[in-house]
């Protein structure tokens, strides 16, 4: 203990000369420590004393201080930003905002001829054990306020600085909760101790156990909505994200780590050596450790660096060694001793720097900034200069793309009137096709508005990778990730306005049955709706034809037959089910059809309402099953009883009729010979088991499982002569040999048995996002209902090996065990939640199959 304060007393020593005394900066202003009882670096804070003391700083500088609620978290926290300028720069703070988005022409109007200040923002806390950033914060406020400090006045003369305190406050309360909790009179510094090993599922992730640092572009998560909706609302010139990392790292800051993408400007890339530089001379003169350009690169759209990368700002990651696994203080492996008083001064002096780096050159950040959408509005860049969405009739499908595109402030609209281009790329061919057809309500999005770079990140077919060792995944097409049939167009054509959306019907003529074509979400949330209130429901295994109409495998039809009770409000009740979720209903006068199987065939299968269990726990990445929960409870509206996997083995079976095993890596321990032998017998009773990604090969090669790996089959070949030499490893080169057998994200098209009950729906084509180079043989007795052949992949990175291991591969199957039946999942259809295709195919896992 002596050696941490020791440690402590050091490091605020050699910030003399750099912070100079935050404690004594001003007589008026009440410190952190003033206000709270305790030194910033001596406990954890909760989320509701951080803004607590953003509060008191408002109300005592009001005149530079102004606290911008923007929400709340599932678990009813605020979320605020705090907006800190000069006197002069606050009083017209409305101003400088709107004044900034007509620049970028992201608001109608003509700026003032008022000289703009650049906008900066800071993010604080966005995973929630990394509880770090938010001490910062107080610290960084403080300084800011300082009216002695040289540094802070340039900062406050030149630059408005937004920052906010806590992007995921309720992980980050379950973290200082539970850490609070952990904690004796003294930290323990050992390791192994319990305050150094938080529980599952950990402070990271939100409510629903998603990753918000994924979830900026596809903003699926509360939080991000409300944030992403003021962030919109300024846009900033520059943002900053504060993390941390493993306790054995220093610090990272900017420049990013390769790949760039391909459309990241060059001033921006020029930034990004001017912060590292910034920061460096302050890490220089205090003696810290620190990297750059490893690791953290500037590719995958939805962090919060490269999101507003593409939005036209500097966005740079900053990562601290420690986590959650750190607290207060913890032994590292040179053995020193790591504590939470280090790690604040490093991002808190970051921050600064960050700060300083903007207030140095601010007319020349916004002049940059503001070219950057000029640019976009007159000459975008990509080789499409408008995208053509078809209608198709699917208004599911198309609602939730303009939803995603609304959020994101792309605008678009509709074709106007029939019209054909004379080429344009097919995304589900994969070429260019010649005379194309467009209809006046296909949806069109040009390419000449200031998310013109954004949107073409986010529509482009296979991003260009300057490295292979990337962070996270490397493809995320839209039109691939919505199942939409998509062209890109390098004809200019300016989209028209939507028409006024007529307000949803809630009630239709009485009918012998009413129909439901089952396209996209929409369908599954009236399913789930009417399955709640236990109307009877009924699907068309074959397509059929009536009055008229055709209607693909997998519709809904319900019929007066068993919803007798109902009477005359069956109905209006199914019409308002549909309406609340966006679905067409169809009245029928009669069950008898021109062709297929009549509605009283035994090819017209009742859907039972499943009673659903969740496995998770200890050994379940969380999102894994966060996915699959928010998608139960958020989307759907439907019960799903979470089981934590250490209690399987009690687990009262008859009250089950599905339950979903999401990827897990302790099944082994979990799903034991007694456990494992009471779910089969649960299947051979009439029960569904989904096993998906880790759990599927989990079960593969077990009793009973008819999953299996593929044998390694010789290939008939010489081995290759030559030089053994030749073929040995240099250790440098390690990770680069690593990633033949890494597949980090890419898109497969997928082969699908659409007349399988699993495929339902997905006539139109099915992608998936492949993350593991599973290596699954064909069921021999089963159903193969979605594999990949030889030629399936369509873009991101897939190693050498990896894609060699797709190569006519079972994707997804169903094995029938007694009156049971096992769906394999090798791949997560609700990846991040904005994979809206594959929820359609996780809806027929759990509603459709063995009905």
């Amino acid at each position: 203990m002596k050696h941490i304060l020791l440690l402590a007393s050091l490091v605020t020593l050699s910030l003399v000369s750099f912070a100079q005394s935050t404690t004594s900066s001003s007589t008026s202003l009440l410190t952190p420590e003033q206000f709270l009882g305790y030194k910033i670096g001596s406990r954890f804070t909760p989320h509701h004393r951080v803004l607590a003391y953003a509060e008191q700083v408002a109300r005592q500088l009001p005149g530079r201080v102004k606290l911008i609620p923007y929400g709340t978290t599932y678990e009813g926290r605020q979320l605020m930003v705090i907006a800190v300028a000069s006197e002069a720069n606050l009083s017209r703070l409305e101003e400088i905002r709107t004044n900034n988005l007509k620049r970028i022409g992201l608001m109608e109007g003509t700026p003032t001829s008022t000289a703009q200040p650049p906008i900066a923002w800071l993010s604080y806390n966005v995973h929630g054990n990394e509880a770090v950033s938010s001490e910062a914060f107080m610290e960084v406020l403080h300084r800011l306020l300082n009216s002695t400090d040289a540094i802070s006045q340039k900062i406050m003369n030149t630059t408005v600085v937004i920052l906010d305190p806590g992007l995921n406050p309720d992980g980050h309360d379950r973290y200082v909760n539970w850490y609070n909790q952990m904690l004796g009179r003294n930290p323990n510094p050992t390791p192994n101790a319990r305050e150094h090993n938080e529980p599952w599922p950990g402070g990271r992730y939100t409510h629903y156990l998603f990753d918000p640092n994924r979830d900026w572009a596809w903003q699926t998560q509360e939080i991000t909505q409300q944030r992403m909706a003021l962030y919109q609302q300024w846009m900033p010139q520059l943002h900053g994200d504060f993390h941390e990392m493993g306790v054995e790292s220093p610090y990272y800051f900017a420049p990013s780590a390769k790949p760039y993408h391909e459309d990241i400007t060059p001033y921006q890339r020029q930034f990004q050596q001017l912060i590292g530089q910034y920061c460096s001379r302050y890490f220089d003169r205090n003696g810290w450790l620190y990297y750059t350009r490893e690791r953290f690169d500037l590719f995958y759209p939805s962090y919060g660096d490269t999101y507003p990368t593409y939005n036209g700002a500097i966005g740079m990651t900053y990562e601290q060694g420690g986590s959650g696994r750190a607290g207060l203080a913890i032994l590292k492996a040179d053995g020193d001793t790591l504590t939470l008083r280090q790690r604040i001064d490093h991002h808190y002096t970051a921050s600064i720097a960050t700060l300083e780096s903007v207030a140095d050159r601010p007319a020349e950040i916004v002049k940059e900034f503001g070219q950057f959408f000029d640019k976009s509005r007159n000459t975008p860049i990509g080789p499409y200069k408008s995208y053509l969405i078809k209608s198709n009739g699917d208004a599911g499908r198309l609602k939730a793309l303009q939803q995603l595109l609304e959020r994101n402030k792309i605008s678009f609209g509709v074709a106007g009137k029939a019209q054909t281009v004379a080429t344009g790329f097919n995304y589900t061919a994969q070429k260019t096709d010649k005379n194309v057809s467009i209809a006046a309500d296909d949806i069109v999005i040009s390419a000449y508005q200031p998310k013109s770079t954004l949107l073409k990140i986010l529509f482009e077919q296979n991003s260009a990778l300057e490295d292979s060792a990337t962070y996270d995944i490397t493809a995320w097409s839209l039109p691939y990730a919505f199942g939409l049939q998509t062209y890109g167009l390098t004809a200019r054509i300016d989209p028209k306005p939507l028409s006024a959306t007529s307000a949803p019907v809630n009630t239709v003529p009485a009918a012998y049955a009413y129909l439901i074509r089952w396209q996209s979400v929409p369908a599954v949330q009236t399913l789930a709706a009417l399955l709640n209130q236990k109307i009877r429901v009924r699907a068309a295994e074959k397509p059929f034809e009536l009055e008229g109409k055709t209607y693909a495998s997998g519709t809904l039809i319900v019929a007066r037959t068993g919803n007798e009770r109902l009477g005359d409000r069956l109905g209006t009740v199914v019409a308002q089910a549909a309406a609340q979720a966006g679905a067409e209903v169809i009245p029928v006068q009669t069950g008898f059809v021109t062709s297929g199987s009549d509605f009283g065939s035994d090819f017209v299968s009742g859907l039972k309402a499943p009673r659903v269990g969740l496995v998770l726990g200890d050994g379940t990445p969380p999102p894994s099953a966060g996915e699959v929960w928010h998608f139960f409870d958020q989307e759907l509206n439907y019960p799903v009883t979470l089981l934590d996997g250490s209690t399987l083995g009690t687990v009262e079976w008859n009250k089950l009729d599905v339950l979903i095993l999401p990827t897990n890596y302790n099944y082994g321990r979990i799903l034991n010979e007694r456990t494992l032998t009471a779910l089969k017998e649960w299947i051979r009773a009439g029960g569904k088991l989904i096993a998906m990604e880790r759990a599927a090969a989990f079960l593969a090669g077990k009793e009973g499982f008819d999953l299996k790996e593929k044998s390694e089959k010789e290939d008939g070949k010489k081995e290759k002569k030559g030089n053994p030499v030749d073929s040995l490893k240099i250790y440098i080169n390690r990770e680069r040999a690593a990633i033949s057998d890494d597949i980090p994200g890419s898109i497969y098209r997928v082969n699908v048995d659409t007349s399988h009950p699993l495929g339902f729906g997905l006539t139109g084509g099915y992608y998936t996002l492949v993350q593991n180079a599973f290596n699954f043989d064909f069921l021999k007795d089963g159903w193969n209902v979605g594999y990949l052949k030889g030629d399936n992949y369509v873009a991101g990175f897939s190693g050498r090996n990896a894609k060699e291991k797709l190569k006519n591969t079972l994707l997804m199957g169903v094995q029938e065990m007694g009156r049971g039946s096992i769906v394999y999942l090798a791949d997560d259809p609700l990846f991040r939640g904005f994979w809206y295709n594959g929820k359609l195919l996780f809806s027929n896992a759990v509603f459709m199959v063995g009905n």
